[in-house]
């Protein structure tokens, strides 16, 4: 979708802020000319009598401008009958062709995306398929599953290389492009109005070595000498004119010397011209002549108030001359304290305008108003703009209604600035167009603006405080409209309600309104995972779950008031309904069980516990026919089929690797991890129980029971004795660990799959249960595992003389195979102090190092920090300070983030975890470092973690002490300060 256009140069800052939904206006570029109609000898006059002719613009079929849009081909001329009409050359069509330059690059994007969406879904049709396959012979499905790793491989690649050349587009479109040189020489050099000597003087003067040659002011005297000839063609005074508009544009500093005594008086002889184009030409050089607020009053003086009123009152024929008329009011905000200088009588011309709905300002009209009303309010209401503003809300015909919205809310959020609004009911005008029975059958394109207001209006405090008379009757009204049969209407209600509580629709609920069955939307198949979570990242959701931001709080308040005005009455009776739609009633039903949820986590008790009785669907059935009954059930049902869907996923979008659930062929496994095994598990129990994975009788790792190895490695493997057992009495774990072992190429030779993630979760638990005894950790020790990693590592260290053809950690493998979960297997070592003693028997702290100094291998730094656990003060500690100051940009920004899961944690005083001194307050210190970074985008990272972790008092007070310095970020540390 392309980007929406903004006003032009005549729009402030706060304009463009509050306008950014209106027309765009035609900027004064080297494109924006005057021409004058063409003329034989028989009906050429001067300037003082000439009438001109109109004819089409542009060519013969070209058509009218959209109201209120202006056009930036500023020219009227008619042909003679003999001449056939041209294909106009300049700049317009330069513009036209960095248009299609930039909508081809648009839709390079577009297909890229695409392309990247059919590759992930190819992926995950491909994962899902192998998780099937799993459970079939192996020799049957030997063949398909070689089939189907074969297109997962490709899936991946052709990802990752559409990716690459998806952020390199990207890249290119952000790229400024150079402007097209000698705009104006094109338009008079293909016009056919000149004659071949007025051309050649034309193209002398467009010549750079000329220009260059001459004094800006002798050419300026020139032009302004040559305004003075009289009884010459219109085009002669708006070719001069051009062209003392480019020297102006040119020479910006050109016009702070002007004479205004006979620069006015050249002006004010173009004003007074009979012909349209010569007097637009003199509105145009007016504005670019304006400098400051005294050059405004001279403009004045020339009696300019007088002849602005009478050119917006002309007839529509003279649209060039009104939209210059009308950009020069527009100029008198560009200056300071220009507004001041604007009159009331043209502020009253402008107002008629906007009542027109026919007239083709109109828009930029109400534009106008509205950027007044926000900088001098005073103005609009003494010549009754406001009754205009409001008409035009009531309309939904504004194409900027939002802006039309924010004016009015911000003269709401001032107290001083209420006066000026009367009733205090301007803005109901939106809601009227869903609460009067007859205008709810409205056109779409009004209720959708009409929908837009109010969505602006409720996410806005001044916006809540507008529509809370009579104890939020507007809102009731609103909620009411659900009983109206309205299609439309009903249904861009129920998008108000979502949009306002910030609802996000889940990934099944396009499947649930077209009318399918709850049964497989919560599955974890269809959530996106990450490929090597960090194995050390503090659990901290049932933290955060306690933890409101001020946003939710505003939530909770609307919610509150919707609860209070009726929304789960209005949903109950729309679901209830038999005559409504089934995709709208499914809509209601998604709406119900989201505000249940909502309502359960961010209201009070009492709010909450009222609405889970569901009181508006259950009721007694006393009197009633069982066909009611039984439809309340079915009703309830549903309801309490969405809330359960939408909970899994929920849980499984937080824990998305604890959510992945064997498919329906191992039920009896699944059923079986429900209940973990014992850990005083006899010896003959946990005998039958090594047998049974499958370990000892078969080579072939797939057909191991995993689930069954997580559960003995989770729970019997834990006692020492048990893990004693298993490493003298059996090979179990000598072949278990040898399968994670690099040169065995079995667990570094598996694809990277979802499925396949079991066997790093299997490695990170093997990793912490040696650990626990010292059985374990002098077996792990002692194993060719770690040496063998420690090899493979340093074959991408390029000190320490190791080399291979292709090492294990290349970029290819980390990426498609699950080499990469070496690193997970390294951070659960690195979290226990005799697991970093045996980092530093096999060099791998030296090793990491100098992975840190690859700047071609952001994959394998990312992987290393990502999983290593920064909990004891170590090495690691020092890589991640390095990291965060010695590599670029990326790596910078992904180490501060890194810090958040440390810097967040709760004082011991609390939660009684860990003791901020040695872990929270490490991170604040990296934290407040980070302020300094010369790129914006670290120091904003750091600013928002510190303005989360600034949540529990002592690390408030910890953050006070750092001292930190936050005047050099202006904006971006508001947020830390205002803590």
């Amino acid at each position: 979708m392309n980007p929406p256009k903004y006003p032009a140069s005549s729009v402030t800052p706060t304009q463009d802020h509050l306008v950014r939904h209106g027309r765009s206006i035609s900027s004064d570029g080297a494109q924006e000319g005057l021409q004058a109609p063409f003329r034989d000898g028989r009906e050429a006059r001067s300037m003082s009598n000439a009438h001109p002719i109109f004819g089409p613009r542009g060519s013969s079929l070209a058509q009218w401008p959209p109201p209120g849009s202006f056009s930036s081909d500023l020219k009227t001329m008619t042909l003679p009958r003999t001449t056939t009409p041209r294909t106009e050359q300049g700049p317009i069509f330069a513009d036209y062709r960095s248009g299609d330059s930039e909508k081809a690059s648009e839709q390079r994007q577009t297909d890229l995306r695409d392309q990247i969406n059919k590759e992930t879904k190819i992926k995950i049709g491909s994962e899902n398929l192998l998780e099937a396959l799993t459970s079939k012979n192996a020799k049957q499905a030997k063949e398909q599953r070689t089939r189907v790793e074969a297109e997962l491989g490709s899936s991946n690649r052709k990802i990752i290389e559409l990716t690459s050349q998806l952020e390199e587009e990207i890249e290119r479109s952000k790229r400024p492009k150079t402007p097209p040189r000698n705009g104006l020489s094109a338009i008079f050099q293909g016009s056919p109005m000149k004659s071949p000597r007025d051309r050649d003087g034309i193209l002398q003067d467009e010549n750079p070595a000329v220009e260059e040659s001459e004094s800006p002011t002798f050419v300026l005297s020139e032009i302004l000498q040559a305004l003075e000839n009289e009884g010459m063609l219109p085009d002669y005074y708006v070719e001069k004119a051009n062209r003392l508009v480019d020297l102006l544009k040119k020479y910006p500093s050109l016009k702070y010397d002007l004479a205004w005594p006979i620069f006015g008086l050249r002006v004010q002889t173009m004003l007074l011209s009979q012909s349209r184009e010569v007097v637009a030409a003199g509105y145009r050089v007016t504005r670019h002549a304006i400098t400051d607020r005294r050059s405004l009053q001279i403009i004045r003086r020339l009696n300019v108030d007088e002849l602005v009123m009478l050119s917006l009152v002309k007839e529509s024929k003279a649209d060039i001359e009104r939209e210059q008329a009308l950009k020069l009011v527009r100029a008198f905000f560009d200056v300071k304290g220009g507004i001041h200088e604007i009159p009331n009588v043209v502020l009253r011309t402008i107002v008629a305008i906007a009542e027109h709905h026919e007239d083709r300002l109109r828009n930029i009209s109400i534009l106008t108003l509205l950027e007044l009303l926000v900088r001098n309010p005073t103005q609009v209401v003494d010549v009754g703009g406001m009754a205009s503003l409001t008409q035009a809300l009531l309309d939904g015909s504004y194409p900027g209604c939002e802006s039309l919205a924010s004016a009015i809310l911000f003269l709401f959020d001032k107290p001083k600035d209420r006066v000026y609004l009367k009733s205090c009911h301007e803005l109901d005008a939106a809601f009227t167009v869903f609460t009067d029975p007859i205008a709810v059958h409205s056109s779409e394109e009004k209720l959708k603006a009409s929908a837009s207001v109010i969505i602006a209006l409720l996410q806005s405090w001044p916006g809540v405080y507008s529509v809370s008379n009579d104890g939020f009757a507007a809102i009731k009204g609103l909620l009411l409209s659900l009983a109206y049969p309205s299609l439309l209407a009903r249904d861009l209600i129920l998008d108000i309600v979502n949009a306002v509580l910030q609802i996000r629709a889940p990934s099944w609920s396009s499947s649930f309104l077209a009318g399918r069955r709850l049964t497989t939307y919560g599955r974890v198949a269809n959530l996106k995972l990450e490929p090597f979570p960090p194995s050390t990242a503090t659990s901290l959701e049932d933290e955060e779950e306690t933890r409101i931001s001020l946003s939710e709080h505003y939530l909770a308040l609307l919610l509150a008031i919707l609860i209070q005005s009726g929304l789960p009455r209005v949903l109950a009776n729309l679901i209830q309904e038999e005559e409504a739609e089934s995709a709208l009633r499914r809509k209601a039903i998604l709406l119900h069980g989201e505000m249940l949820n909502m309502a359960n986590r961010l209201l009070p008790q009492k709010y909450s516990a009222s609405l889970q009785r569901l009181s508006q669907l259950v009721v007694a059935d006393d009197g009633q026919p069982p066909e009611t009954s039984l439809h309340q059930v079915s009703m309830t049902y549903q309801i309490d089929s969405v809330s359960r869907t939408l909970h899994r996923s929920q849980a499984a979008s937080k824990h998305p690797f604890d959510a992945t659930m064997p498919s329906k062929t191992n039920s009896r496994v699944f059923h079986s991890t429900k209940h973990q095994v014992d850990y005083d598990m006899d010896e003959i129990r946990f005998r039958a129980a090594i047998a049974d994975t499958q370990i000892l009788s078969h080579a072939n790792f797939l057909k191991w029971d995993w689930h069954l190895i997580e559960e003995l490695i989770d729970g019997p493997l834990k006692n020492p004795k048990r893990l004693n057992e298993a490493i003298t009495g059996t090979k179990f774990l000598k072949r278990l660990l040898g399968f994670y072992r690099p040169f065995k190429y079995r667990f570094s030779a598996t694809l990277n799959t979802k499925l396949n993630q079991r066997y790093v979760r299997a490695g990170v638990s093997l990793m912490k249960t040696l650990l626990r005894s010292n059985e374990g950790i002098a077996y792990l020790w002692d194993s060719k595992f770690l040496r063998q990693l420690g090899e493979c590592l340093s074959q991408i260290d390029r000190t320490s003389g190791f080399f291979a053809d292709e090492p294990l950690f290349s970029n290819w493998r980390t990426s498609s195979t699950l080499t990469g979960g070496y690193f997970s297997l390294l951070g659960a070592l690195s979290g226990d102090p005799r697991g970093l003693q045996m980092f530093e028997r096999w060099h791998m702290i030296n090793i990491s190092y100098h992975i840190l100094d690859l700047r071609d291998r952001d994959d394998l730094v990312e992987l290393l920090l990502g999983n290593m656990d920064f909990t004891l003060d170590s090495h690691l500690r020092v890589m991640l300070s390095k990291a965060l100051t010695a590599s670029h940009k990326h790596i910078r920004i992904f180490s501060t983030k890194l810090l958040r899961q440390y810097a967040i944690q709760a004082p011991r005083s609390e939660t009684g975890l860990q003791c901020p001194s040695s872990v929270c307050e490490w991170a604040i210190r990296l934290l407040v470092t980070q302020l300094y970074d010369p790129e914006v985008e670290v120091s904003e990272v750091a600013v928002q973690i510190l303005e989360e972790s600034c949540h529990w008092k002592s690390h408030l007070e910890y953050v006070v002490r750092c001292r930190p310095q936050l005047d050099h970020l202006n904006s971006i540390g508001a947020p830390l300060l205002l803590r």
